[in-house]
């Protein structure tokens, strides 16, 4: 169920008018409806969820909001973010320390409507956008970033003029605004849309309800060479030259991978985690703080990917980016993840790549339950024992529950032993469930907000 959340900029400037008569904070309030009406179109909103927050004081409802503070769009930003992060301690839908799993999300949207004028503060007028780095939520410290990587910022900055000009606009993708949110909407997965024109905020509006996607972020980065040059056939041509050594935008990308519900369910389901940048320590009193999104090393590889029959894998679509269209312009690549726990492949009908996620190193674990059931007929040997046993003690612990039940799907659930050990410290572990299991809000400011937000928000608007 998505979460879409309206942060509408009550500053004193959106109280200017347009040259259509209204003012900035009218046009605000008319797109959240607009917005609203568009979405309710996909049968899937049923499930959505809606907030509400301002630059200034606990919001009573979209009709009765007024531009009268200051442009505090630091700490207005640092709030919802920590308004969406409410329940994700309680729910454990983060899994610190245990693998990041994609089918455990919340996806959330973030929509800014704003002028984009000057940032302004009780102290001064700062240059640039700074969010408070303290946060009244606990367990906050955990991630290094005040967003999740299922949450993605988006901004309407307003600049339509005050008098008419003539109307020589034509439809076409709309530019980024060159405000100070610009940013910070690119870094959480999103941006930002310059609206000029009523029609223009209408097509933002409408390409924002093609944004309510099921999904989650991730840094893709290149290690070692590039591959050799492809011919237009797709094969390798020796006489084009080899690509520079410069950076090229396919090397490095910060995109959505798509996490599909389960047709059945409406559920997401999945089986192996993506691991954790750290390896877990016993002997750590306490977690190293994770980024909010990954980062994923992948080396290309001239090679065939690996399957067996009945292993589960996890397959992610991942959004258009200059590394998709680089792996489809080869026709059929497979370029493996660095520590491999997956690759990327190229559908078979050339028009999207997906991201597989497999078990940890299971170059090496893959021949062995091959193995396992076409030689040994689960019957293992002593030498095929201590090679598993070796298997096992390379890969991080919180696979192995996971592994467990996927061999369990294969008619082998004895291999691995119900004695598992997490791999986090007793410290950390009663930690974390200390974090679950406080279901009290923070301070009155939030549950003033969330109240408002969740409940008297749909008796006013819809």
């Amino acid at each position: 169920m998505p979460i879409l959340l309206f942060l509408i900029d009550t500053s004193a400037s959106m109280n200017q008018r347009t040259y259509l008569g209204t003012t900035y904070l009218d046009i605000a309030k008319g797109a959240v409806e607009i917005f609203m009406k568009l979405r309710a179109r996909d049968p899937a909103s049923r499930g959505d969820r809606y907030m509400l927050v301002t630059f200034d004081d606990p919001p009573y409802g979209v009709k009765n909001l007024q531009a009268y503070g200051l442009t505090t769009l630091g700490n207005a930003l640092r709030t919802a973010f920590d308004l969406l992060n409410l329940n994700r301690l309680v729910s454990g839908i983060d899994n610190y320390g245990q693998g990041r799993n994609p089918f455990f999300l919340e996806p959330s949207v973030i929509i800014t409507i704003t002028d984009g004028n000057k940032l302004t503060h009780s102290s001064g007028v700062p240059d640039e956008l700074h969010l408070p780095l303290n946060s009244p939520l606990p367990g906050s410290e955990l991630t290094k970033e005040p967003f999740r990587w299922d949450q993605r910022l988006f901004a309407l900055v307003l600049r339509m003029p005050g008098a008419a000009v003539p109307d020589t606009e034509q439809l076409g993708s709309v530019p980024s605004d060159e405000s100070a949110i610009t940013q910070m909407c690119e870094v959480t997965g999103g941006r930002s849309y310059c609206v000029r024109t009523q029609r223009m905020l209408n097509q933002c509006l409408e390409s924002l309800v093609q944004k309510v996607l099921s999904g989650v972020v991730i840094n893709f980065e290149k290690t070692g060479p590039d591959p050799p040059p492809v011919g237009e056939d797709g094969l390798v041509d020796p006489a084009r030259p080899l690509s520079s050594f410069s950076p090229q935008p396919w090397h490095s990308c910060h995109k959505l991978i798509y996490v599909r519900p389960n047709p059945k369910t409406g559920v997401p389901v999945g089986h192996w985690p993506i691991p954790e940048s750290f390896w877990p320590d016993q002997n750590s009193p306490t977690l190293p703080p994770r980024s909010a999104h990954p980062v994923v090393r992948f080396s290309c590889v001239d090679c065939e990917p690996m399957v067996i029959d009945k292993l589960p894998f996890d397959k992610y679509e991942l959004e258009p980016s200059p590394l998709t269209q680089f792996i489809l312009e080869r026709k059929s690549p497979h370029i493996d993840v660095v520590h491999p726990f997956g690759y990327l492949k190229a559908s078979t009908t050339l028009t999207c790549v997906n991201l597989f996620v497999m078990p940890y190193n299971y170059p090496v674990l893959l021949p062995l339950l091959d193995d396992l059931f076409k030689v040994h007929k689960l019957k293992p040997n002593l030498k095929w024992r201590q090679a598993f046993e070796m298997y096992l003690k390379s890969m991080p612990p919180y696979f192995l529950l996971p592994l467990k039940k996927a061999l369990r799907m294969m008619g082998a659930p004895n291999l691995i032993s119900d004695n598992m050990d997490c791999g986090l410290s007793y410290s950390v572990i009663s930690y974390l469930k200390k974090l679950s299991q406080q279901v009290t809000f923070p301070s009155d400011l939030f549950m003033d907000v969330y109240i408002y937000c969740l409940y008297r928000y749909f008796i006013i608007i819809c």
